[in-house]
């Protein structure tokens, strides 16, 4: 059979070069619509989950994720840290029980978390809006029988470390603890566990 003046390795090259510039179209398209699969900026803002990986906060440390552009600390409490906050009477606080509505209806108990030794909290005083310091050691601030918690030196409130609010300090509620799941070694702020 005649070649007809066909260039085999011409014809070969058009066709490996045709697929390789339709492969990087491809992708090029693919790209943006995988990434519009992602929640966007303005959805983030509007209250879509934020997910952090927990496996390597120590104990007694504290992180911050960003939900809803306020800080979300998430605080991973020792054994001890767990029972000087559950020993601190209830006279010294304005709302031991979380009475006033400031957390799911999930989280009960004096630390105030669907874990013991995990908090989660919004790290925005209640008074004025400022954000406290993470004081944990006991007698780390200028408190009698401080049992470790959070102080806002802007106008000296004072919150444990479930983040109910100290009597006689100008904060008027317990800092608010936003819906929240686990998943594996990963905590997701801003979804409940029913909603999963």
């Amino acid at each position: 059979m005649a070649d007809n003046g066909v260039n085999k390795g011409r014809r070969r090259f058009l066709v490996g070069a045709t697929s390789v510039v339709g492969a990087v179209g491809a992708v090029g398209v693919a790209v943006p619509f995988v990434a519009s699969w992602q929640p966007s900026a303005r959805a983030r803002a509007a209250g879509a989950p934020v997910r952090a990986d927990i496996s390597k906060l120590e104990p007694g440390q504290r992180m911050t994720v960003e939900w809803r552009g306020r800080p979300v600390w998430v605080i991973s409490r020792t054994p001890e840290m767990v029972e000087r906050t559950r020993e601190i009477g209830e006279s010294r606080l304005a709302d031991p029980n979380s009475m006033v509505e400031q957390q799911p209806s999930y989280i009960e108990g004096p630390l105030r978390s669907i874990k013991p030794e995990i908090g989660v909290l919004i790290g925005i005083c209640t008074h004025l809006g400022c954000s406290p310091l993470f004081r944990p050691e006991p007698d780390a601030v200028d408190m009698d029988d401080w049992p470790g918690g959070f102080f806002c030196p802007c106008h000296g409130s004072y919150f444990d470390l479930a983040g109910r609010v100290f009597t006689n300090v100008p904060a008027p509620t317990n800092l608010e603890v936003p819906p929240y799941r686990f998943e594996g070694d990963d905590i997701i702020v801003g979804e409940d566990e029913e909603t999963a």
